[in-house]
């Protein structure tokens, strides 16, 4: 029967019985036997954490500054977004190949309804006759707030695709059923109206493209403070209080795993095998690497940041400083490594480019899917992906 695997969690756990049900759905869904090891006791106290983060009052759509109530054609606020959020979602002013992009699309959306007119299917605009609107347009694109600052080809194409379906509707809906932008000609009364209607369209998209913009940059806003925030500042409190509690916390483990068989994990005989969470692969790899290490067959780390720290700051123990040019040679006491990350978790770092195992190979870093019900904050998901408990299993299993 093999031995357990033992399981250490990360930054910021004060819920032992928690943790100690995350560990026993892991269990169920990666079919092994495992040991949760806690130490959160020993981490930083963050109770009060959210007291040193700074605030912004928002706006709430539909709220008054003052008392009374809102009149029936009053517009509602809109929430306001942090300046560098918008920014960095909109890019600089006046991309030189935005116009471009969108007349493009604009012209082959007109094309293809000249084409199914000419198959019989309906009749279609004139493409000749938009050269006029489209100049037009060129000149009001400069007047739009959002849509000139972005340089997504996504949007601009599907601007210039309903920009065009615009003037397609204009012909179809003409009296005389000519299907053309006669309208465009000099002195004919339409013209007024169809320049009016494209402009409105085009302010339309810009102001639907704002919205998106800002509701986009008001959750990541949002997330920022109430999830980024504080889970960052609770990962910095562990990761100081650690390195003063080193022994404490490495006592601790060492404590959980005798209580299993004092004898796993003293000699190369009887490895260890070890999953690990953020800050707890830092110390299955401290503990692993140390002058009296903790023998480890395989480990898993999910969320961590073993590499980005020993390039940061040398681990010490049996493992050099990393000098940029090659990776640190780990000890044998450290047989095997995989290193899970996820795209959005901005606390997850790959282990191979700093690290390299005693036999020459690379730790294994795999990047497992982000799945889009975990939202931005995406550091404690990983206890409930499939996929993380298909991994753990494969490397445990490899033996």
């Amino acid at each position: 029967m093999d031995d357990p695997v033992f399981v250490i969690h990360g930054v910021a756990n004060r819920d032992q019985e928690g943790f100690t049900a995350t560990v026993a759905d892991l269990q169920t869904a990666s079919g092994l036997d495992m040991v949760p090891i806690y130490w959160g006791d020993l981490g930083a106290d963050d109770r009060f954490v959210t007291a040193a983060l700074p605030t912004r009052p928002v706006a709430v759509p539909g709220a008054r500054k003052s008392g009374g109530l809102r009149g029936m054609n009053e517009p509602p606020s809109p929430v306001i977004p942090e300046p560098a959020l918008v920014s960095a979602l909109a890019s600089a002013p006046q991309a030189p190949d935005q116009w471009t992009q969108v007349e493009t699309a604009v012209r082959e959306r007109l094309a293809s309804a000249e084409q199914q007119a000419g198959s019989g299917m309906r009749d279609g605009p004139r493409h000749g006759d938009a050269d006029g609107i489209l100049e037009y347009l060129a000149g009001e694109w400069r007047t739009t707030e959002w849509l000139r600052r972005t340089d997504d080809s996504v949007l601009l194409f599907e601007t210039g695709r309903s920009l065009a379906e615009a003037l397609i509707e204009a012909a179809d809906l003409r009296a005389d059923g000519a299907g053309s932008y006669d309208g465009l000609r000099a002195g004919d009364e339409g013209e007024g109206r169809l320049r009016r209607m494209v402009r409105n369209r085009l302010r339309d998209l810009d102001r639907v493209a704002g919205a998106a913009i800002q509701a986009t940059a008001g959750r990541l806003n949002d997330a920022l403070r109430t999830k980024f925030g504080p889970g960052t500042t609770r990962f910095l409190g562990d990761a100081l209080v650690y390195q003063r509690h080193r022994e404490a916390i490495h006592a601790r483990v060492r404590q959980s795993i005798d209580s299993v068989d004092p004898a796993l994990g003293r000699t190369s005989d009887r490895p260890v095998r070890v999953a690990a969470h953020s800050l707890g692969g830092v110390i299955a790899v401290d503990m692993a690497t140390a002058a009296a290490p903790l023998w480890t067959s395989s480990l898993v780390t999910f969320g961590s940041q073993a590499a980005f720290l020993h390039a940061c700051d040398p681990r010490g123990g049996q493992i050099l400083p990393y000098s940029g040019s090659r990776p640190v040679v780990l000890p044998p006491s450290l047989a095997r490594w995989t290193n899970l990350w996820e795209p959005l978790d901005m606390l997850a770092f790959v282990a191979a480019g700093v690290f390299q195992l005693h036999d020459g190979s690379a730790p294994v870093d795999i990047c497992v899917p982000h799945p889009a019900s975990t939202g931005l904050w995406t550091h404690s998901s990983y206890w409930d992906l499939p996929s993380v408990a298909s991994e753990i299993s494969t490397a445990m299993a490899d033996r």
